[in-house]
Formats: C-alpha cells, structure tokens, sequence
C-alpha cells in the first residue's frame, strides 16, 4: 500500500469530502485491519524517538567517557609494543563493567517502559463504525477521533462536525483564551492560529465535542515539525544538577592527580608507556564508572516499589524531587474531600426552600450539552421533580472568563434563558430580585441581605451558586450580549465531605517534614471551613483577589505561610507555586484538571491521578492509580530512600577511590616501581564497584525517611576528603608492614596492596552507608551476600592460577594476621571518624540556620 497522503497535504483548505476521499476512508472511521496496516505504514503516533531499537546504542553509551576511551587507546598502543596479555586483560575487564552497567540500566529502561504502559493516554475512536477507545500512540490517518472537554488532541485534523468547541491552542500560537473552531474550509495560505476548521496534535479540548478526521500524525504534524527541532527535554531537576556539578568536579580533581602522577614517574627515570597507562588506570579508578548505571537501577526498582503502592513514576528523575519535597499544593476536591458533590438545598433569595429555584437548576444542568462537571450530575441526580415539557433553544456554555452557563429554553409559547454560576457574577448580571411570594424587588436594595444570606451559608461549609433568569423571544436566539437585565432567583447550596481518614494522613505529612498547602477556586469561607475539619488549627487564608493587589516581595513572604489559598484564578495556581519555589521549597503540586496543566509543568513534582483529564495526565510525573493522599505518603517514604541509597554509593566510592588515588601518588614517589600494575588498579576497580550493585535493595535507617532530603556537594566534598584521607593512613601503614616487615618484593608488595585494598574498601561500605554505628543497622541481604563474595575472592585470588595473569603471588600466612589488625584498625578509626564528622556538619547546619 504506497502512502495515500502527501506530507505537504493542506487539508484544511479541502471540504470534508475531499479530505475524507483522499485518505480512502468514510465518515464512520477505519475498520481494524486497516488501521493495523496504516499503522506499519506510518509509524507510532509519537514524536519521541523510541529508545527500544537502540540496545546496541545504549551498550556504546558504556564507553563513552573520555578517560576509558584513552585508557583503550593505550592499551592497544602498548599490545603493538609487545605486551599483548595484558593488553587483553585491560580490555576484558573494561568489557565487564560496561556490560555491568548496560545490563543494569536495560533492567532500568524496561521497568520504566512497564511502569508507563499503566498511564497510558487513550482517545475515542471510531473503529468498525463502534467507538472504542485506543491508545494514542496507534491513530493512524483517516481515523475519525470523537472529542470531549480535557481530552489531548492526537494528530492534525479537520473537523467534520463540532458543537461549541473550544480549543487551548497555547503551545503553538501563544494565545491564552481558547479558540472557537467549527466545520468549513479556509484558504490555503491562511496561517496556522486563523485555521478555524482544523485542530493540531498537542493541543488540547476546554469545552464542547466535536467528530475530527485524523489526516497528520507524528512527526508529520505541525507539533512534531516543532519538537523535532527542540527536542523537548524537561528541566533539570535539583538531583540532575547536583549529579552532573559531582561529575564535573571529580574530573577536575583526577585530572590534576593524574598529570602530577604521570610527570613524577617519568621524572623518577620509570618506564613511559607504563607510567602512561598507570596514570590514566588511576583516572578510571577515581571515577564512579557505574554511577549512572548504579543511578538508573536505583531510581527503576524505587518506581517498581512505588508502583506496588499504587503510585506510577513517568519521569525517573522526579523520584529524587518526590523525596525532597517539603511543600504538596493540592487542589481540595477528591484528594482530601470525597470527591462526591451533593446537592443540599435550593433556597429562594430570602433563604428558604424553594422548588422553583430546584426546577429551573435542574432545567440549566440536564439539558447543558458542554462540559460534564460534578456539579451539574449532583444536580441531575438529587433532583425527582417531574419532568417538564422545556426543551433547548440554544446554549452559552460555561467558559473560564465569564464563569457562566446558561441555558435558552421553550416550550409552546414562553421561552426563558436560566443561567447559573459563581454567586457574584450572577449578581452583576441581575437588576432585580424575586422576593419569597414572586414579588419583584429592586436589585439595590435587597442585595445586602442576599450577600449576608450567602455568607451564612458559606461559613457552614456550604459551596453556593447562584441561579438568575430571563424572559426571552421565543424567535431569536439568546446570545453572550443578551446576558444582563436579569432576576435573581435564589442558591443552590452543595456539600462536599471531607475524606475519613484525611487527618490522620495528613498528620503522617507533616510527621514527614511535608506541609499541604490547599489551593482552590471556592470562596474563603468555604475553604476555612474545610481546612478547620480536617484538624488545621486557625489556618491562614489567602485569597486570590488579594494576591492581585499584593507585591511580588508581599507575595513571596506571605506564600509559604499561607495554609490555603482559596477564590483563585487557575492562572494563579502557576504563580503560588512559583512564588514557593522561589522561597526555597521544593514544591509539589496534584491537580487533575484541565486547568491545571501549567502548574503541573512549573511543579518540581506534578502529580496526578489516573482518572484525571488527558492533559493533566500528560504533564504530570508522577501518577496516582488511587486518588488517595495515603498513597502519597508511602511514595513519598520510597523516594526518600532511593534518594539515600544513591548517596551511599557516592559516598562510598568517592571516599575509597579517592584514598587510593592519594596512597597511589605518595607510593609512587618513594618506591622503584609501580606500586599497582594498570590491570591491577581496574581489577581493584571492578571488585570493589560490584557489592554496590546491591545497593539499591539496602535497607534505609529512620532518620534518613523523616525529613526532606536535599543534594549537597559541600557536604560530599567534605566527606569525600576525610575518608579519603582516613583509608591513606591504613594504606601507608600496609605499606611499611610490606617494606620493612616483609621486605617484599614488587610482585609480593602489589599483591599484598591489591588484597588489603580490595578487603578495605569492601568491608568501609558497612560503615558509611549509615550515620549509626554500624552493628546497630544491618545491610540488606543482598548487599551482604556480594560483600562476603568479593572477600572470598580477593583471599583466593592470588592462590588460584589467575594469579599469574594479574602478576599475583601466594602471600606469607603471617600477613594476613597483619591485614586482620590494620582492617579492624581501620573499621574502628572511622567509625569514630564518622560520629564526629556528622556531629561537626549538624552543628554547622545548625550555626547557618
């Protein structure tokens, strides 16, 4: 089947007709098989690159730092010299630890795939004439899609037939209000923002329905034309930043040991080519190699757990955020109320019980066709009055500007507009009130006692709207102009409860170091009434219209200390959490609407559930499976220690590789040979880096769950150097036990070096992987069974006949004795070290504060 379309089709230049016979399909859709075959044919509806055809790009990915590809560089250089074992020793082992590290972040990549297939976004299609439901990523040209308000738009397309559509086409106009669009043709050269008869991939529904044919996806839209020239990478996070500020400061640092080492060997009259390759094996053992894969395998089985809590992680790195998160912004409905609104009263002007204003309510909601929203199936479901012989007439429905919706409707010779909507925009569109026994009174004069009346109201907890409506022609249609000069008819009174358990959960949040800021677009009344239920004792509120009058430097003082911010505009959920941020918080934010997508974005962590509209699903990074606060708090404890767990392995292989960098350069100076022969250091290398694989199932301590972690270099230098230093000292004492004790030999003293080295660093893991001492926290199963490996082997090593290969020799007995006491020297030294090391950081932490 060759391509029917052409790329450069200008579709919305066509009638329907056209477009519908140039991609060979009818207005009822595709049929299974075809869509199968158009979907071979044209590829996954998707603008990302899939990373699944690249394992082999993923394994080269191993060796693409500028050290290794020097040290392989070498190593062949000094085989066309000659020494051809060694040479392939190097690069065996080169060879493990980047098939290590491939292994381990394909494991990473494929639980992140399964983990995202569980979010997927879907749209209607129709299929087989029947509307069915399928993943976005399979609309292929010539489906027909059937829109709704909230849904994400999947391709580029024309509209077959639309009602009310209104359209957020931001992301490529920059226009901020919603765009109207409907069936026609426009010229062809009529620029994108003016294509009022067709829609665009990425773009998404505010109001209304419409059946759309499909005719560009992929890369072939106008959205993918886009992103293909920015590939758009999210902002990098604070663990993102931090982690590449660590890369680049240990490149600076090896760098420096490296040409220093290297100009003293050749000064001291050593052998070049030898002097070359030990430096630059000294440069891959100073490097965490595995971190990025140690970092990936971390971050996958920390969402595979969180999965298991029911919280899916769609961007790994947000993981890290989740866990330093100090600050949850969440709008009130269904995450801390029940989610079920229900209709309580329905009160004339004067307060009392009114049918009329119940009837005409119930008209406004059952026969509105846009948006479905709680409150009007709250209405539709409470109300049992008989059903009256109205029907429409035409329709205004509810937009984000006029806060309004508002229904025409006939029958036999009357016709009324009914609108209903927030209780001060209905009241600027009244000139009178309907008193209890239908008596007209003038606006002015009853609008205090309406106003107290809808405080009363408020202040118990209720969300109120008001009803207002209008004689109208029976000839001419009501229009947006038309709506003023109206009655005031009364409120509708809705309750909403707060959720069982939502005190004791937010308790554990604040146990956890986190604070809930609620944000909502309800009245201030309503919102204190809510926050005193849930137990927050005088909460503070901010109102919207407040914030408006207040300045930035206001602002940014007010915000952290507000506890609900009530009566906001959905432009101004973005600011708080600006404003948040920028007091120094990181800053979550859980919304499921469709207005809540920037704030989503400017989030550090965007949250939402897997009920929500597509494109707060879309811009969220993580997404709850229950629309339950209790889930949050168990993800945010596992994103607490995966953050833990990847900084003990920094911790770690800092502090050990760091060391032996440093006994390295001082052995250098004094000895006649090598004191580690180049295969030697990467054999070390490897050894050592292979217990910390397990890392990622260690357990955590308490401490390090209950408040927000935050990546700190300072913090890791200072502990990288002392460390450091620490395992020198036991690493020249080793020295002089093999040189004025054993009077060793070069064979017997880089065996005897490489063991006490190996067993060293080993066996410090279970000192600094926790702030304890050590017997009082255990490492998980995993972690100690490798660690009892690698000291099995390293004591074996230079007994077995590998030994030959690595220039090992059998050791005298004795000096295992020797090795025991410097090890245990060693393990008590530091942990000594290590109580005084976290004592002096607490009370300098404390001094800045």
């Amino acid at each position: 089947m060759e391509k029917i379309l052409e790329p450069s089709l200008n579709f919305w230049s066509m009638t329907k007709e056209q477009a519908i016979a140039q991609l060979a399909t009818d207005g009822n859709g595709l049929n299974d098989d075809d869509a199968v075959a158009r979907l071979a044919q044209y590829g996954l509806n998707s603008i990302i690159v899939g990373p699944s055809s690249s394992l082999f790009l993923l394994f080269l990915s191993q060796f693409k730092s500028p050290i290794t590809i020097m040290l392989i560089i070498a190593a062949l250089l000094s085989a066309v010299l000659g020494d051809v074992p060694d040479t392939i020793i190097i690069l065996v082992i080169i060879l493990i630890s980047s098939f290590l590290g491939f292994w381990q972040e394909k494991g990473a990549a494929n639980a992140v795939a399964a983990l995202l297939k569980m979010v997927q976004l879907h749209c209607d299609a129709l299929r087989n004439g029947q509307k069915k439901s399928i993943p976005v990523e399979q609309a292929v040209p010539g489906d027909v899609i059937i829109l709704s308000a909230g849904d994400i738009i999947p391709g580029d397309g024309l509209i077959l037939n639309s009602q009310e559509l209104f359209v957020d086409e931001a992301a490529f106009t920059g226009e901020t209000y919603p765009v109207e669009k409907k069936p026609g043709i426009v010229a062809t050269e009529t620029p994108l923002a003016r294509r009022t008869n067709a829609v665009f991939m990425g773009s998404h529904v505010i109001s209304g329905k419409a059946n759309v044919l499909v005719v560009k996806t992929g890369k072939d839209t106008e959205f993918g034309k886009i992103s293909a020239g920015l590939q758009a990478k999210a902002p990098e996070t604070d663990f993102e930043k931090g982690i590449r500020k660590f890369g680049y400061m240990l490149m600076e640092i090896t760098l420096i040991l490296v040409i220093l080492i290297f100009g003293i060997n050749v000064f001291l009259h050593k052998p070049v080519l030898d002097s070359f390759l030990f430096s630059l094996a000294l440069a891959v053992g100073l490097t965490p190699q595995l971190l990025p894969a140690i970092i990936s395998v971390n971050l996958s089985s920390g969402a595979r757990r969180m999965a298991d809590q029911k919280v899916i992680v769609k961007r790994l790195s947000s993981i890290e955020n989740f866990g330093s998160m100090d600050i949850l912004c969440s709008d009130k409905t269904g995450t801390i109320t029940e989610g079920k609104v229900t209709v309580k009263d329905t009160l004339d002007s004067s307060g009392r019980h009114s049918s009329k204003v119940f009837e005409y309510a119930w008209l406004n909601a059952s026969l509105q066709q846009g948006f479905r929203n709680p409150i009007d199936e709250a209405i539709c479901s409470s109300y049992d009055g008989n059903s009256t012989a109205y029907v429409v007439q035409t329709e205004i429905p509810y937009d984000f500007i006029r806060k309004r919706l508002t229904v025409q409707v006939k029958r036999e010779k009357e016709s009324l507009a009914i609108t209903k909507g927030a209780l001060e925009i209905i009241l600027s569109i009244c000139n009178q009130v309907e008193g209890t026994d239908g008596k007209m009174l003038d606006l002015a004069g009853a609008k205090t006692a309406v106003l107290q009346q809808y405080r009363q109201l408020s202040e118990a907890g209720f969300r109120t709207l008001g009803v207002a409506y209008k004689h109208t022609d029976l000839s001419t249609n009501f229009t947006k102009e038309d709506e003023q000069g109206m009655t005031f008819l009364g409120f509708i009174t809705f309750f909403d409860p707060p959720k069982a358990n939502v005190a004791a959960i937010l308790n554990r949040m604040t146990e956890l170091g986190v604070q809930l800021k609620i944000i909502t677009g309800d009245n201030a009344l309503v919102a204190k009434s809510l926050a005193s239920q849930i137990g927050v004792e005088q909460p503070r509120i901010l109102t919207g219209a407040a914030m408006r009058k207040m300045s930035n430097a206001a602002l940014l003082h007010q915000a952290p200390l507000t506890d609900v911010f009530a009566e906001v505009e959905p432009n101004q959920k973005e600011q708080i959490i600006t404003l948040l941020k920028k007091a120094g918080n990181v800053v979550g934010f859980m919304g499921d609407g469709i207005n809540d997508a920037p704030a989503l974005h400017m989030a550090d962590v965007g949250i939402s559930v897997n009920t929500a509209v597509d494109v707060a699903k879309e811009a969220a990074d993580i997404v709850l499976l229950s629309q339950d606060l209790g889930v949050l708090t168990g993800g945010i404890v596992e994103g607490r220690k995966t953050f833990t767990n990847t900084m003990k392995y920094i911790f770690m292989a800092t502090s050990a590789n760091f060391g032996n960098m440093f006994s390295m350069a001082g052995a250098s100076l004094f000895l006649r040979f090598l004191p580690l022969l180049p295969k030697q250091i990467l054999l070390t290398n490897l050894l050592t880096d292979f217990p910390e694989m397990a890392i990622a199932t260690d357990r955590v301590d308490e401490s390090n769950i209950q408040s927000p972690q935050r990546w700190d270099l300072k913090f890791i230098k200072r502990f990288m150097v002392t460390f450091g230093l620490l395992s020198s000292v036991f690493d020249y004492l080793t020295f002089g036990v093999l040189l004025y004790i054993f009077r060793a030999s070069e064979i017997t003293f880089q065996t005897g070096w490489f063991v006490e080295s190996v067993v060293s660093a080993t066996l410090i893991v279970l000192v600094v992987r926790t702030k304890l001492p050590f017997f009082k926290s255990l490492p998980g199963k995993y972690l100690t069974i490798a660690t009892v490996l690698i000291l099995l082997l390293v004591l074996t090593l230079p007994l077995t006949p590998l030994a030959v290969w690595f220039g090992f020799t059998p050791l005298p007995i004795t000096f295992y004795g020797w090795i025991l006491l410097i090890i245990i020297l060693y393990l008590g030294t530091a942990e000594l070290t290590k109580r005084w090391f976290y004592r002096k950081m607490t009370s300098a932490v404390h001094n800045h504060h």
